[in-house]
């Protein structure tokens, strides 16, 4: 028996009491579609809207910029000034546009914050507040439910202050929050990891493939040591769904259809929009549409090199679009690129190399990437089971 299941067993045998969040929980304002008695007491912060919190942001500093979506970030006290708060928090965003559980948010400290809705125990004898933090994570969906709007939208806090909370005495939920701290410790670490590495990664690539200094490594353009294949036009209206990718623009495929027009072993770059000088590569059969496929020479260049050249420098392709409206890179002017062309047994020995990084920062079915998404399913599963509990059966 587990320690988790000797303390319930202790402390809650007969299950568990739910309570209305109103009535364990302070909140930042009054909110006019809960009845007054719900709401004895608020806790005001002084808020930034989001564009004015990140101008705040410093490289080093002790207050927390809490924000209403993803990024974060710190700054000074100086800085913060009026705007300084202090407290243990839980912060969900006033307007969203993204699911809850991305954005829903745990501080203990100081900070300074963007328009969220602040809640926090108002009694930590009877709810931790990193215990509320897990339990309304664990009700994302539901919450999501209740924002309301098109564009950004903004929730109901009358439905979101009648949840039902479970209460487990305070050993429960230590443990409970012991349990779901290392399971976010570790994804957290497998992140740091996998930051640092793709750090390492655009390092060596930029270091092994730049042969300036060396004579014997010949530069000659995309033009000469590569095949250019310009895609077809196609809608998705006009064709066949089936399993072959559509090369449109990013590494992912727009969609499928039942043909292709190329067999593969290709790097291709996008040729307009945002995503113009994209390189991907591709070993299978796939359809290129808007974009420019460039078929290694084999005897002068490996075609997994030639991808690593042409990734390499993919900044300077983007930075070639011109044009207004939707712009877009000329396929003349990048056949003209040169690249270092070293020995075959170089680039193949290069090849390797970036290789075995790309498949530690990327590959979602054995790298880094991969462990992540495993440990993210895992600590969901536990973090949803430890949070389910029966409810007391009171006498009537």
């Amino acid at each position: 028996m587990s320690k988790l299941e000797q303390l319930i067993d202790e402390f809650c045998p007969d299950g568990m009491e739910y309570v209305e969040l109103w009535s364990i929980t302070t909140w930042d304002k009054r909110f006019n579609s809960v009845e007054r008695e719900k709401q004895p007491k608020v806790i005001s912060y002084p808020y930034l809207l989001a564009a004015d919190l990140f101008k705040l942001e410093q490289t080093v500093g002790d207050v927390f910029l809490l924000s209403t979506g993803e990024r974060t970030g710190w700054t000074a006290k100086d800085l913060a000034a009026d705007y300084l708060c202090d407290g243990e928090v839980v912060s969900i965003p006033w307007g969203k546009s993204r699911p809850v559980k991305e954005v829903l948010k745990y501080y203990k400290g100081k900070f300074v914050t963007a328009d969220n809705r602040i809640a926090t125990s108002n009694d930590t004898n009877k709810l931790l507040n990193k215990f509320l933090y897990y339990w309304m994570i664990s009700q994302g969906q539901l919450i999501d439910t209740f924002y309301r709007g098109s564009g950004i939208k903004h929730p109901s806090m009358a439905a979101i202050l009648h949840m039902e909370i479970p209460l487990p005495p305070l050993p429960v939920q230590e443990e409970i929050v012991r349990i779901l701290d290392n399971f976010t410790e570790l994804t957290t670490e497998l992140t740091t990891e996998l930051t640092a590495r793709k750090k390492q990664y655009k390092y060596y690539c930029s270091k092994i493939l730049s042969f300036r200094d060396i004579p014997d490594v010949k530069w000659l353009t995309l033009n000469k040591i590569a095949n250019v294949f310009r895609g077809d036009y196609i809608t998705k209206k006009g064709t066949l769904e089936g399993s072959v990718p559509v090369i449109l623009g990013g590494q992912e495929p727009a969609y499928y259809i039942d043909k292709s027009n190329h067999n593969g072993k290709i790097v291709v770059i996008a040729r307009s929009g945002a995503s113009a000088g994209f390189v991907s590569y591709w070993d299978e059969p796939i359809f290129v549409t808007d974009g420019f496929g460039y078929e290694a020479k084999t005897d002068i260049v490996d075609e997994k090199y030639l991808y690593y050249s042409l990734k390499s420098i993919e900044p300077e392709l983007n930075a070639m679009k011109r044009g207004a409206g939707v712009p877009h890179v000329s396929g003349e002017a990048i056949g003209k690129i040169q690249l270092p062309v070293p020995c075959i047994e170089e680039q193949k020995r290069i090849v390797a190399i970036l290789d075995r990084f790309d498949t530690l920062c990327n590959d979602i079915s054995s790298g880094l990437p991969a462990e992540i998404e495993a440990r993210q399913k895992q600590y969901e599963y536990y973090r949803d089971k430890l949070l389910t509990f029966p409810k007391v059966q009171l006498e009537v």
